[in-house]
Order: C-alpha cells, then structure tokens, then sequence
C-alpha cells in the first residue's frame, strides 16, 4: 500500500526518553520495508504539537490526513498510537476521519487499526482502552511537570514551559530572541496589512524567518504566534 507517515514530539523530553522524530521516523521506514508497504512522500512531522490538540490545531497532521482524503495515500501509519493523539475523544475524531476518506490506520507496534465491527465489540472496548491509559500518561506527566515548574518559580527562575516565538530563557531569565523579535514583528505588520495566515507563511519563508519547531511555517503557527503577548515576566517587568 501507499501510506504517509506521520510522527510527533511535544517536548525535548520526548527525545531524551529516546522516542524522538529521528527515531519514530526510523520505526516507521523499517516496518513499511518490512511489510512491503510504500511511503508516499516524505514523513510529516509535527515538533512542539501537543497529542491532545485536535488534527486542525496540528499541521503536519492536517497535512497527512489531506494525503488521504485527497486520494494521494491508501492510509497513515504512526509508531504509536499514541503519536496520534493522547485524548481519546481526539484519537476516535482522527481515526474516524481516515475511516471516513476509506484509508487505513497503521501502527509500527500493532499493525493496522481496524474499524469497529459490531460483531466484535472487544474490538472498539481494546481500542479505547488504549486511548484512555494514553490520556491517563498524558495527564500524570501533566502534574509532574506542574510540580516542578512551582518549586522552579518558588526559586524564582522561568517556570512556564517553552518560551513562545520571539523570546527565549536564558539563565532562569525570559529574554527577547533578537532574530524572532524581527518576525514577529514583520508577521504582526502583515496580518494588520490584512495578509491572510498563508500569505504570511509564504513571505516569511521568502524573507528567511525560520521557524522554530519545523522545516516550514504552517498558518496554524502563525495563529498561535500572533495570539501569543509578551510572556508574563517581561510585562510585569515592564509595567
């Protein structure tokens, strides 16, 4: 079959627990080879997407599942089902869109992802079950990083997570990012100037404003970027 290859991390974390996009990636050439499947472009990925945000919200996602529906790819595969979603309510949403396009979900641990067959409900029950232990990880990790962010801020460093686009944390302390300062700036100038998400992802590119966490701007980063103000520290500094 022709399938697409989707993999994703949400934090560094990911790739010091050794189940980085190089990894995922490597996992999923080597179960298409094993099982005479072919890739049909290169693999999406989405670096810095949370499981728990819906296909919309992630674009590398987004763009894997047009592949199929679009008819360029007979499925997806992922190299866990976990790399797909971390809530059950967004992993049935994404599994039934596929299913819905008449593609196929695989993955490099159990093989394909059947639909669900009336006739055999331990089918659905096994598959959800997956899903919920997904959430439950997801959840846990969730309050452990909430732990150590409050004992970091009681010692009075950066304690909220990745700082967003155009600022970094340096020494405990929440800077401005020179290069990202300047893109965020020409972004915001854009969408005044009534550019939409797209044209501004193009221009960016076209004048060399990297992104951050892809190879490429998606217009959902950009939302995100020009929804995000400055980080609290720095207003509070400033005001």
């Amino acid at each position: 079959m022709k399938l697409v290859g989707y993999i994703r991390v949400s934090t560094d974390r990911q790739v010091e627990d050794g189940f980085g996009l190089a990894v995922q990636e490597k996992m999923i050439r080597t179960w298409c080879r094993q099982h005479d499947h072919a890739l049909g472009r290169a693999v999406y990925r989405d670096e810095g997407y949370s499981g728990t945000l819906p296909a919309p919200e992630r674009p590398a996602l987004t763009d894997a599942l047009s592949e199929v529906e679009d008819g360029l790819a007979e499925g997806i595969v992922v190299g866990r089902l976990d790399r797909l979603a971390r809530r059950l309510v967004t992993q049935e949403a994404i599994l039934a869109q596929v299913w819905k396009s008449d593609g196929r979900v695989f993955t490099t641990d159990q093989g394909e992802i059947l639909q669900d067959d009336p006739e055999d409900p331990m089918r659905t029950a096994m598959r959800q079950m997956i899903g919920v232990f997904s959430e439950l990880e997801h959840s846990m990790i969730v309050a452990r990083l909430r732990a150590g962010r409050k004992e970091k801020a009681a010692q009075g460093g950066y304690a909220y997570g990745a700082p967003p686009y155009g600022w970094q944390a340096i020494a405990g302390e929440l800077v401005e990012h020179p290069t990202e300062q300047v893109g965020l700036t020409r972004a915001r100038e854009l969408r005044t100037a009534g550019a939409s998400l797209r044209e501004i992802c193009r221009l960016l590119e076209a004048e060399q404003f990297p992104p951050r966490r892809s190879d490429r701007w998606h217009p959902e980063a950009v939302r995100r970027m020009l929804q995000h103000e400055a980080p609290y520290t720095l207003r509070a500094r400033t005001t």
